[in-house]
């Protein structure tokens, strides 16, 4: 069985290392240093790791993230490459449920600041198992979008959203429509069929991730 996540993990370390600790990522004012201390924040210190979701918690997770961010960059990318085997998040049944888009989304933010990146080519098994995030993503995202939207990914699937009324379609590969339903849309290749200020709105939307 094909552990795309494993993949994602170890490209997306092998860039850090490449591109360097004060790289730009596409995650506002976030060097590759801070990217990486997040993700470290995520899998191996679960007494802050809910802050990154809870606002009551945030400050407490953002000064471990600082304090981790201050190590040197090789050691915290070895500690993104090699999460430790208790971690809940990356052991051998949870990670490519849970790590695939995360280290997907991240290895894009990397790719996509630097200078002449272009999309990559995906092996079909990756795309379809993105695919899936997808159709739960745009039902999250989109439920209350005033109109009708279909997403959709040639080869893989559509599902259709939103609460009725004007049709909208936006159409790309599935690792493209993740990127655009988690906040991605200035970097994500996507087509959309709508009018202007539709297609304006979807690509302004605060969706987050």
């Amino acid at each position: 069985m094909a552990r795309f996540a494993q993949m994602e993990r170890h490209a997306l370390a092998d860039l850090f290392l490449a591109v360097g600790p004060d790289a730009p990522t596409v995650n506002d004012g976030w060097t590759t240093r801070d990217l990486a201390a997040h993700l470290v924040v995520r899998e191996q210190r679960p007494d802050a790791a809910a802050g990154i979701w809870l606002p009551v918690l945030r400050g407490y997770s953002e000064r471990v993230r600082l304090e981790l961010a201050a190590r040197p960059f090789p050691d915290l990318v070895r500690m993104v490459r090699q999460p430790p085997a208790w971690s809940p998040l990356s052991n051998r049944i949870t990670d490519e449920v849970v790590n695939l888009m995360e280290f997907f989304i991240h290895h894009e933010d990397v790719r996509r600041a630097q200078p002449d990146w272009q999309p990559r080519d995906l092996p079909p098994g990756e795309q379809a198992a993105l695919w899936k995030r997808v159709s739960a993503l745009a039902k999250l995202r989109l439920r209350r979008f005033p109109g009708t939207v279909t997403v959709v990914a040639d080869g893989y699937g559509d599902v259709a959203t939103g609460t009725g009324g004007d049709r909208v379609s936006i159409s790309a590969p599935p690792g493209e429509l993740v990127l655009f339903l988690t906040g991605r849309q200035r970097v994500a290749r996507v087509q959309m069929d709508c009018t202007a200020a539709v297609e304006e709105r979807l690509r302004n939307a605060r969706f987050g991730f």
